[in-house]
């Protein structure tokens, strides 16, 4: 089976960030002379799709609501860096991302380290297991992983990232990113066969 190259999550479809709602032009223009209302206005556009890219990575509302809102506190600290470079929901969803790993990297009390002579660095574009998985079952497998691993399939896989993206969202090279990814991959589907094989017995 092939592994969908783009993984979603059935109860948190995200809508396109862009197209939630029309930005009058000087909205941010009005958030960086921090008006209030303009902060508001545009926390109500992107609020709900913020919090969906928390929830995939905290799988817990509270803790969701929590990041989103300072995500948000974070972007209107900053605001005057954002130059209109790329779409302003790019920029804000980056903010969240890395606040959602930040996160969990504080709450992390054990880190479990991959044996990495388990792992041989398999084709990028190989992603064939030996049966039929659900999707639930995939997403199962993934949060199984170390989360280096967990981190790069992710942003790559969910959320829809490139190598340059992931390596500048994690402050990495992207020859570690490739690696991670690759690596991830080949536990990913390691991790899928065992449950075939476990599920057989």
């Amino acid at each position: 089976m092939r592994i969908p190259a783009r993984l979603y999550y059935d109860n948190l479809k995200q809508p396109n960030l862009e197209t939630i709602a029309t930005i009058p032009p000087d909205l941010i223009a009005q958030c960086k002379n921090q008006n209030r209302r303009a902060q508001l206005e545009l926390y109500r556009k992107y609020a709900h799709g913020m919090y969906c890219v928390a929830m995939r990575f905290v799988r817990n509302s509270a803790d969701a609501e929590d990041i989103t809102q300072e995500a948000f506190i974070r972007a209107f600290q900053k605001i005057e860096q954002f130059e209109g470079n790329v779409a302003f929901g790019a920029w804000l969803k980056r903010i969240v991302i890395n606040r959602s790993i930040d996160f969990l990297k504080a709450k992390k009390q054990h880190f479990v380290e991959l044996q990495e002579h388990r792992l041989s660095i398999a084709d990028e574009d190989s992603w064939n297991v030996e049966q039929q998985v659900s999707l639930e079952t995939v997403k199962a497998a993934m949060e199984e992983l170390p989360d280096k691993y967990r981190y790069v399939l992710q942003l790559y896989l969910v959320e829809g990232y490139d190598h340059q993206e992931i390596s500048e969202i994690l402050d990495l090279r992207e020859t570690t990113c490739r690696t991670r990814l690759m690596r991830g991959k080949n536990y990913l589907r390691e991790l899928l066969n065992q449950s075939r094989n476990v599920a057989g017995s």
